[in-house]
C-alpha cells in the first residue's frame, strides 16, 4: 500500500472557456437521432425566466468541475432562483429524464442537480466532478418581477495524463486518425489517481480494464508509474487465500470490492507480464510475483485430470457482458494464454516449471482433442456451441501454429460474421486483435472502422462502454441516461494501431 501511494500521480488542471450556445435538432445520422445546432447568440445577452433553458456545448468531452456567473436583472430579487442543471457526455442523453429511468443501476449516477440560490450575483461552482461535453441549465423559477442572466462558464478539466509525454501518431487514413484521436482522449479522460473504468460512473479500478488501459498507455502517454500503482493496489488487497478482487475503490481509502471474476484475476498475471516487458523493475517483480503465482495456483484448482476447466457459479468468467453465448471454451483458452505468460515470469524467477508445463499440456490437449472440430474448422464449447469468443481466445492463446490460426479466423469471418450478441468494445478489442494476430490486417481494420468508426459517425468524442451497431441506443443497464460514453476498455485502438499498423 505504501509503494502504491508513492506512485499517486499529480492531476493536471486545464481551464476550458470555449463554448457554444446550442439547441437540439433532429439528425438521423447521430445517436438517437439527436443532433445539435449552434445558436448565434451571446449567453450573457439571454434573460431567462421560469421554464427557459439553455444548452452549452464545450466542443469536446471533458472530466472536471463546472462553474458559471449568475446575476439578476429587472426588479429586486424577491424570490430565490431555482435551477436544474444537467451534464451530458452526448446530446442524446437529453432525450431522457431521470424521472423516467427504471434501470437496475442506481439513478444517483445520473448527472443532474437541483439548486436554490437566495442571493445574486454569485459564482456558482459545482463541487462534484462530472464527465461531460454539454451542460443544460433550466430555470425552474425566479419570480415574475426579475430574470436570471448567465455568463463566463468554465470547466477546470482534470487528468493525470501528461500531454507533454504523448507522441501522437499520424495516419493517412482519415477514419483511422479519428479513431486513434478519440482513443487517446478516452484514455486521457480515464486517467486519474488510478486508471478509472469510467469517469461518469463507477470511477474505480477494474482489473480487466486496467490490462487494456496499460497496453494503450505504453503506446501513448507511457506513464508507467500509474500502472505500477494499480498493480500494487491489487496486490495489496487480496483475500485470505490470496485471490484478487475484480475491482477496487480508491476513495476515501483503498477498499477491494467483493466481486471476483476468474479471468480478471488471471489478468493480473498478464498485466504484470506486460509491465515488465516495458519496465525493468526487479523490486516490483519480487514484490508481486508470489501474488501472481497465487492467481495461477488458485485457477488451476478448477482444472480436472483431463485438462478441462470446470468453473463454478461462485467464480464466474467474464469474457464479455453478454450472457447469450457459452463461455467455457473462451475461459479454457484464457487459462492457456495466461499459463504461457506465467511460465515466462516463472523462468525469470528460476521457479521449477514442470508442474505448470504439465498443466498447460493437459489443457491444450483437452482443447485439441475435445473442443476442436476438424471438419468445421472451429472450436466448439462444452455445450456444442460455435461462437466468436471461443475462436478469438484460442487464436490469441496460440493453441495451434500461426498458419492454422489464420485458417480459424478466416473460417470465423466466413461463418460467424457479422458479429452478433456482443455489444462491448471489450470483446470487440479481442476480436480485432485476433484478426491482426492471425495476419488478417485488412479484415481487422475493416472491423475496427465498422465498430469504433461507427461511433465516430454517430458523434462520439470518446468511445462508449457499450455499443451495438445494429441497435445504437442499446444500454447495458436499461437506459442510455445511465450509460458511460467514455469508458476505459474502449481505448484499445490506440494500442492496436500502434502494434499492428
Amino acid at each position: 500500500m505504501e509503494k502504491s501511494a508513492r506512485c499517486i500521480p499529480p492531476l493536471h488542471h486545464e481551464e476550458i472557456h470555449d463554448f457554444d450556445v446550442v439547441e437540439l435538432t433532429k439528425d438521423d445520422k447521430k445517436l438517437e437521432g439527436v443532433g445539435i445546432e449552434i445558436k448565434k447568440v451571446e449567453l450573457s445577452a439571454l434573460t431567462m425566466r421560469k421554464g427557459d433553458r439553455v444548452i452549452l456545448d464545450f466542443q469536446d468531452h471533458h472530466v472536471g468541475y463546472f462553474s458559471i456567473n449568475i446575476h439578476s436583472v429587472g426588479s429586486p430579487m424577491d424570490a430565490p432562483l431555482t435551477l436544474q442543471v444537467r451534464f451530458a457526455e452526448v446530446a442524446a442523453e437529453f432525450a431522457y429524464t431521470s424521472s423516467e429511468y427504471d434501470g437496475w443501476l442506481s439513478k444517483s449516477w445520473i448527472q443532474e442537480e437541483m439548486i436554490h440560490l437566495d442571493v445574486l450575483p454569485c459564482r456558482l461552482e459545482f463541487p462534484r466532478r462530472y464527465a461531460f461535453r454539454y451542460v443544460e441549465i433550466t430555470v425552474i423559477d425566479t419570480s415574475p418581477k426579475w430574470q436570471a442572466v448567465f455568463s463566463e462558464p468554465k470547466i477546470i478539466a482534470v487528468s493525470s495524463a501528461d500531454d507533454t509525454k504523448l507522441q501522437k501518431r499520424s495516419f493517412d487514413d482519415w477514419m483511422l486518425q479519428k479513431i486513434y484521436d478519440a482513443g487517446i482522449k478516452t484514455l486521457k479522460d480515464c486517467m486519474m489517481d488510478v486508471f478509472e473504468d469510467g469517469p461518469k460512473r463507477d470511477r474505480r479500478l477494474w482489473l480487466g480494464d486496467l490490462r487494456l488501459q496499460a497496453q494503450a498507455n505504453y503506446a501513448s502517454f507511457r506513464q508507467n508509474d500509474l500502472v505500477k500503482r494499480c498493480l500494487y493496489l491489487f496486490g495489496a488487497m487480496t483475500t485470505i487465500d490470496g485471490k484478487i478482487s475484480a475491482n477496487v475503490f480508491t476513495s476515501p481509502a483503498p477498499v477491494p470490492d467483493d466481486t471476483f471474476l476468474f479471468d480478471y484475476s488471471l489478468f493480473f498475471i498478464d498485466t504484470l507480464y506486460d509491465y515488465l516487458n516495458e519496465e525493468n523493475n526487479p523490486e516490483l517483480f519480487d514484490d508481486l510475483f508470489d501474488i501472481a503465482r497465487n492467481q495461477m495456483d488458485l485457477a488451476l484448482r478448477y482444472v480436472d485430470e483431463g485438462g478441462k476447466l470446470k468453473l463454478t457459479e461462485g467464480y464466474p468468467v467474464f469474457v464479455d457482458w453478454s450472457n447469450e453465448f457459452d463461455k467455457s471454451t473462451a475461459a479454457q483458452a484464457i487459462m492457456i494464454y495466461t499459463i504461457k505468460r506465467f511460465l515466462v515470469l516463472a523462468e525469470k524467477k528460476e521457479i521449477d516449471p514442470i508442474f505448470y508445463e504439465r498443466m498447460l499440456e493437459k489443457m491444450e490437449r483437452y482443447a485439441i482433442d475435445k473442443l476442436w472440430d476438424e471438419q468445421k474448422g472451429l472450436f466448439r464449447t462444452n455445450e456444442n456451441e460455435y461462437n466468436i469468443a471461443s475462436q478469438v481466445w484460442m487464436v490469441l492463446a496460440d493453441v495451434f501454429p500461426m498458419k492454422k490460426s489464420r485458417e480459424i479466423m478466416e473460417k470465423t469471418v466466413e461463418l460467424l460474421f457479422p458479429v452478433r450478441n456482443i455489444a462491448t468494445p471489450y470483446m470487440y478489442s479481442h476480436i480485432v486483435e485476433a484478426l491482426f494476430h492471425a495476419g488478417m490486417k485488412e479484415e481487422a481494420i475493416k472491423l475496427m472502422k465498422s465498430y469504433w468508426g461507427r461511433m465516430i459517425e454517430l458523434g462520439a468524442d470518446t468511445f462508449w462502454e457499450a455499443f451495438d451497431p445494429d441497435h445504437p441506443s442499446y444500454s447495458l443497464y436499461g437506459s442510455p441516461i445511465i450509460s458511460s460514453y467514455c469508458h476505459a476498455w474502449s481505448c484499445t485502438p490506440v494500442y492496436l494501431l500502434e502494434k499492428y499498423v
